[in-house]
C-alpha cells in the first residue's frame, strides 16, 4: 500500500511544508543583515558574508553548500524557491510570549538570521509517510544560543497554543529532548486546518552558531511525525 496515498490532507498545508516566518529583535542586532529591497542579489550576498564574517556566523554560501539536497537517510531533501520561502514571514503570534513557536511554525527563527536555506523532505520509500521540511539558520552563536533559551521560555508560557495570520495552533506540548547537537528541543503542536487537526513534531538544534530546524508531518500515525534522528545527525555531520 503507499501510504502517502492516504495523505490528501497534505494538498492543503503547503504553508506548513516550504513557507518561512521571521519576527523580533536580537540582543546584539548582530544578525541584523537583510538588504533592502533596491540590493541587487550580488550586494545583498555580499553584505551577508560580510556581517557573518564580522559576527562569527556561517556565511551564506557556505550555509548553502553545508544544507542536504538530493536523497539521503529515507529522503529527499528539495531545495525550497526563495518566492515559497518568504511566503511566511509576517506569522506574528497574537502573544508575544508565543513568537518563538509562530516563526518556527513557518519555518524562520524569532531572532532574524544573517541567512536561511530552506528544504523539504519527502520520504524516499511508499511506505514511509511521514513528510516535512527542514531549514538552517546561520547566527551569531550567542544568539543562537538565545533562540534556544526563548523556545523553551514559549513552550512552558503557551502550552495553550495561539493564533497567527488566521492560524490556529494548540496543544504544544514539550516533548523528551534528543542529545543531539549542542542542544536540542523536541516538541509536538497541533495546526488546525479546516476544522482538521494536524499534529506537527519539531526537532530543533543548535550547532555552535546554526539553527537546524525540522518538522514532520504523519497523518496516518502522529506518534511518528518526527524526522528520524538517522536525517537529522546527516545534516548536522555537514556543519563540520
Amino acid at each position: 500500500m503507499n501510504l502517502r496515498k492516504a495523505l490528501p490532507v497534505v494538498a492543503v498545508l503547503p504553508a506548513l511544508l516550504v513557507i518561512s516566518a521571521c519576527s523580533g529583535d536580537s540582543d546584539d542586532s548582530a544578525d541584523e543583515a537583510s538588504p533592502s529591497a533596491e540590493s541587487s542579489p550580488t550586494s545583498a550576498a555580499e553584505k551577508a558574508a560580510a556581517e557573518a564574517k564580522r559576527i562569527g556566523a556561517m556565511d551564506p554560501q557556505s550555509l548553502e553548500k553545508a544544507a542536504i539536497s538530493g536523497k539521503s537517510t529515507g529522503f529527499e531533501f528539495k531545495k525550497v524557491s526563495e518566492a515559497d520561502a518568504v511566503a511566511g514571514q509576517d506569522m506574528e503570534a497574537d502573544k508575544p510570549e508565543c513568537q518563538p513557536l509562530a516563526s518556527l511554525a513557518g519555518g524562520y527563527t524569532h531572532i532574524k538570521a544573517v541567512s536561511v536555506e530552506h528544504r523539504s523532505l519527502q520520504p524516499s520509500e511508499a511506505t514511509n509517510a511521514t513528510i516535512g521540511s527542514m531549514w538552517l539558520a546561520s547566527h551569531s552563536e550567542k544568539n543562537a544560543e538565545r533562540v534556544m533559551s526563548d523556545l523553551r521560555t514559549s513552550l512552558k508560557k503557551c502550552a495553550k497554543g495561539f493564533k497567527t495570520l488566521g492560524l490556529t495552533y494548540k496543544d504544544v506540548k514539550h516533548l523528551k529532548d534528543p542529545s543531539l547537537g549542542d542542544d536540542a528541543v523536541s516538541y509536538r503542536i497541533t495546526n488546525v486546518v479546516a476544522k482538521q487537526s494536524v499534529p506537527m513534531t519539531y526537532t530543533i538544534v543548535r550547532k555552535g552558531g546554526v539553527i537546524a530546524a525540522f518538522y514532520g508531518v504523519n497523518m496516518l500515525t502522529p506518534e511518528k511525525s518526527a524526522i528520524p534522528e538517522a536525517a537529522i545527525e546527516a545534516q548536522l555531520e555537514k556543519l563540520d
